[in-house]
């Protein structure tokens, strides 16, 4: 059997198709970007059809650059956006109306409704998650509700709805195979994590009818087979994004963490298979099911952190690129007073305050464009150390260390900060595709292609960033975030 297995990673923007060698290398990969639609304030909309064309575009020229056919591919594995809801047509397998992406808040009205009946303490205590736009189930209940006819169709069971994982693997499986993995479940607010199955009483409270939900599966698991690439390819792992980054970097074991900084940060810490309920507004999810056995895992996220670095171009054009940053941050000998809370649209874990805004403070005459990008650089460390500190305070335990990856790990400055405010090591790997990785070993090991995928030592080479910063300067730094937090979070 061939050890090379295809990643399938479906993002909020782009679409990316990855060969993976039977050692853990990219080999080829392509990827395509697809438009965003806004239709009003605060709506977010993909085109699941835009979605599927790219998966399979990408999915053709990463096999045609590594010069192989679908026979050569000993499995698929599928990595997603979560919690963006699609529903179709089961007998045609056309989308109903735009998919509604995680980021949408049109149901914010509804969900506030729900808390205000009381209704958040039973949603927490099944599925580990809050009440609020970003998850599932809202969504599909103002999709049933919009669209003629479909609450009708739905209980008839004439409509399928699925996360992008399920609806893309429907898609490769030309209409065989409705399932989803018990991750992507696990955010829709309708999944019992712990009876791991869909809650009846959730549906009830949404309104949503159990003949359009797809089958939950393990994260490394048979989900059928697609013909559509040449030959017969088994797809054998599924898992969203921010768990298949926390496979990839092999954080299999209780007590170990990653963090993903894309447009926000998104940290997961293993619990094993202790559910451990957050008194500090974290979220409780599933990390994964192999063989079996069920991983938990608390969750933080923050809504900016690669997003503040895009401000600093667009917004304000002191930089052109990215990388710009980290001699700007490096120049100057100390952060001069000036912080950033980049609060553009409130701050989420563990502070969970909508109200705030973005703040720049401390700033004089002497302060300039690198004091700003500086700011912005050490408001996402700052933001991870109060998750981290959220996340010991439920119990969690002390971290040996932390690993990173995504857009701002390649940034050295950046990743040596953040291991002085967390005084602990930050590890970033020499392949910064975790998420894809983490499908592909997902994959590979339910195939039985890659026998060590999930054994903890198919890391490959890591760069240690080690803590170098007294705990007086540390203590300074830290005094002066959390004023600058209680200043943004004032009402």
């Amino acid at each position: 059997m061939s050890g090379h297995i295809l990643s399938i990673d479906q993002g909020t923007t782009s679409t990316r198709s990855l060969i993976f060698s039977p050692s853990h290398q990219v080999i080829a990969s392509a990827q395509q970007e697809f438009a965003q639609h806004y239709p009003a304030d605060g709506w977010v909309e993909h085109d699941a059809e835009d979605i599927w064309r790219d998966t399979l575009a990408t999915a053709q020229g990463a096999l045609a650059k590594a010069g192989m056919g679908g026979e050569d591919i000993a499995a698929i594995g599928i990595t997603n956006q979560r919690e963006t809801v699609v529903l179709w047509d089961r007998a045609t397998g056309v989308p109903l109306h735009r998919a509604i992406v995680w980021q949408d808040r049109r149901t914010a009205e509804i969900c506030a409704q729900l808390h205000a009946a009381g209704h958040e303490p039973l949603v927490q205590e099944r599925t580990g998650l809050l009440l609020d736009p970003y998850f599932s189930a809202t969504k599909l209940a103002w999709l049933l509700d919009t669209i003629p006819r479909a609450r009708e169709r739905a209980e008839a069971g004439e409509l399928a709805f699925g996360t992008i994982d399920t609806f893309l693997l429907w898609r490769l499986t030309e209409g065989r195979e409705h399932k989803t993995d018990i991750t992507n479940a696990s955010r829709t607010l309708l999944f019992d994590i712990q009876k791991q199955r869909w809650c009846p009483d959730l549906l009830a409270l949404f309104r949503v009818p159990a003949a359009i939900l797809p089958q939950v599966c393990q994260s490394a698991d048979d989900f059928g087979v697609t013909h559509l690439l040449g030959g017969a390819i088994p797809i054998r792992g599924i898992a969203g994004d921010q768990q298949a980054a926390l496979v990839g970097q092999s954080c299999l074991s209780p007590g170990q963490a990653k963090i993903t900084y894309g447009t926000g940060g998104f940290m997961l810490m293993n619990t094993g298979e202790v559910l451990t309920r957050s008194r500090s507004r974290l979220l409780t999810t599933v990390a994964y099911r192999i063989d079996g056995v069920t991983h938990y895992a608390m969750e933080g996220s923050l809504f900016v952190a690669g997003a503040a670095i895009k401000w600093l171009r667009d917004g304000l054009g002191i930089i052109v690129e990215a990388r710009q940053t980290q001699d700007m941050a490096a120049r100057l000998p100390d952060n001069g007073g000036v912080y950033m809370v980049p609060a553009f649209v409130g701050l989420g874990a563990p502070h969970w305050c909508t109200e705030a805004r973005g703040m720049l403070t401390g700033m004089t005459f002497d302060s300039g464009a690198a004091h700003i990008a500086r700011a912005a650089l050490e408001s996402v460390a700052f933001q991870t150390a109060d998750l981290v500190a959220a996340m010991q305070a439920d119990g969690a335990g002390a971290l040996a260390a932390l690993r990173v990856d995504g857009g701002m790990a390649a940034n050295d400055w950046f990743c040596q900060f953040l291991a002085d405010i967390l005084d602990i090591v930050v590890e970033r790997p020499a392949n910064l595709e975790t998420t894809a990785l983490g499908a592909a070993m997902l994959a590979g090991h339910a195939s039985g292609a890659w026998s060590d995928a999930l054994s903890g030592q198919s890391r490959g080479e890591v760069v240690r960033f080690n803590p170098r910063m007294d705990a007086p300067a540390r203590q300074k730094l830290q005094a002066g975030w959390q004023t600058a937090i209680r200043r943004a979070t004032a009402r």
